[in-house]
């Protein structure tokens, strides 16, 4: 379930790539994932069935019972195949359903199929619903796959009282015997900025004779980098050597983010180099890491080097693989080179991805070339490519910029019609806010603040210091706004000392 617990993650999100190097985060990378085409399979296989189906009220039941209608079987090893490439594609309100109707069949969940169905539980109902889940088993189902899910859950939503209580009920049933659950908890702490709390758990690893593997070892690597003691994080690396735990790209990736942290970037040249030299490679994220970390250290050949390797091992270049590119060559300052990329990208692409063009776009909007930017986003639309938030962002921060306000008010509004509100509290991001508030308090512009306010309660991002921003607004205007009160009232603000005395002067 959570083997990966320590997985370095390349993306924060789809337009800026990073390695964490302190509290590592644990799944593979989403955005590989997500990029991917659908696998070529049979057409008549259950699963390209399954990862047909529409949204989330899709009744996988249905399919299924028709699959068993047509005289085909389902057997447990098609599920389990079916689930895997469900929550690849991230899928999971199907994958709850395939278990439901599994459950349902001859077919029963085993220990490991429960565990997973508690990580799908919390992704799509919180952690309340694995928790029920969880306690609602019986006594022989809650083993150290089930509980270690839990576990999981609870440090994916930095849940430290609960998943330190949960570890400890954990030790008392003896269920922490191998280094899983020490990584996850110990990638917790790493989160929740308690780096010196995992010495204490290798050092309880190492009393109970429980084997460290190269996640426990690259956590304690970055407990010391967090607490700038670097002699420490080269000991830990010593230590791998002499208990014979191998040297993998992926720990060199993490120490060259460890030294460029620190600022030694010669460093971190160094340990990428030994990964660049290692034999058989052929996983796209080495590849990636390569092009991101040399791209830190403003290594231009390197980057160039591995793309190279990455082309010569990977021939059909994925959509993914071009965004690793393109940003990198944004952070270098390469126009040329990002210029050049993207026209082979876009000539070659099975699937033109809006995240790719977001990066030449950023580029073209950044160098003020307003009439390149809005023919890119036209091309987008005409090879079938929606514009997304990001794109969105990055036009209302250019209008934003330009104190064009009609036009960055237009693409706020267009992006908060795409805003699910649950989910992407970062459009618009605070600075943009402060962008728009300044702007309508210097102009006096009451219009522009009301649209603003409007919108914004649309997405619930509405608060206190927008209405404090509207009455100065107001105030700055020498208008009277006498129903603000009652509108502050109805919308639930909770109002500060500064709204109640800008109240009495606005609207007295």
């Amino acid at each position: 379930m959570a083997s990966n617990a320590s997985r370095l993650m390349l993306f924060r999100s789809p337009a800026s790539p990073r390695w964490l190097s302190t509290a590592t985060a644990t799944a593979t990378a989403t955005a590989t994932a997500t990029a991917t085409t659908v696998p070529k399979v049979k057409t008549d296989s259950l699963y390209r069935k399954l990862l047909a189906l529409g949204g989330t009220d899709a009744n996988v039941a249905e399919t299924l019972d028709e699959w068993v209608k047509e005289g085909k079987s389902v057997k447990r090893f098609d599920i389990i195949s079916s689930v895997k490439q469900l929550r690849k594609f991230k899928k999971y309100d199907h994958a709850i359903q395939l278990y439901e109707w599994m459950e349902r069949s001859n077919n029963k969940m085993n220990n490991a199929d429960r565990a997973i169905l508690i990580g799908l539980l919390a992704k799509t109902e919180g952690v309340a619903s694995a928790e029920n889940y969880f306690n609602s088993l019986q006594d022989s189902a809650k083993t150290k796959k089930t509980y270690g899910a839990l576990l999981n859950c609870y440090r994916q939503e930095n849940m430290l009282a609960k998943a330190t209580e949960l570890f400890e009920k954990m030790r008392e049933l003896n269920l922490t015997s191998d280094a899983l659950n020490y990584n996850n908890i110990m990638s917790l702490h790493l989160r929740v900025g308690q780096p010196e709390k995992v010495h204490l758990l290798a050092k309880e690893m190492e009393e109970k004779n429980i084997p460290a593997d190269r996640y426990t070892y690259n956590h304690l690597m970055n407990s010391y980098a967090s607490l700038k003691d670097f002699d420490a994080v080269e000991k830990v690396m010593e230590k791998m050597e002499t208990n014979r735990v191998k040297h993998d790209w992926f720990t060199y990736g993490n120490m060259a983010t460890i030294y460029l942290n620190a600022g030694l970037v010669d460093k971190a040249n160094a340990s990428l180099e030994k990964i660049e030299k290692m034999k058989n490679v052929h996983d796209h994220e080495v590849f990636h890491t390569l092009i991101t970390l040399y791209a830190r250290t403003s290594n231009s050949s390197g980057v160039e080097r591995a793309w190279q390797s990455l082309k010569l091992t990977h021939p059909k270049t994925s959509n993914v693989s071009y965004l690793i590119m393109l940003l990198a060559l944004s952070k270098l300052g390469d126009v040329d080179g990002l210029e050049k990329y993207f026209r082979e990208w876009e000539s070659g692409c099975a699937t033109y991805d809006v995240r790719v063009s977001n990066v030449i776009l950023e580029s073209y909007l950044n160098r003020d070339l307003i009439e390149e930017a809005k023919l890119l986003s036209e091309n987008m639309v005409k090879r079938g490519a929606e514009p997304n938030l990001r794109t969105l962002d990055l036009f209302m921060n250019f209008y934003l910029k330009k104190c064009q306000m009609d036009l960055a008010l237009k693409y706020l509004e267009t992006g908060a019609s795409k805003v699910n509100p649950k989910k992407n509290k970062w459009f618009p991001n605070e600075e943009s806010v402060s962008m728009f508030l300044k702007y309508f308090e210097k102009e006096k512009d009451t219009e522009g603040a009301e649209k603003f306010c409007e919108i914004m309660k649309k997405i619930g991002r509405l608060d206190c210091k927008i209405y404090d921003s509207l009455l100065l607004t107001y105030k700055a205007a020498g208008k009277v706004e006498p129903q603000m009160r009652q509108r502050i009232k109805e919308d639930g603000i909770e109002m500060s000392s500064e709204t109640e005395k800008l109240l009495h002067k606005v609207c007295p």
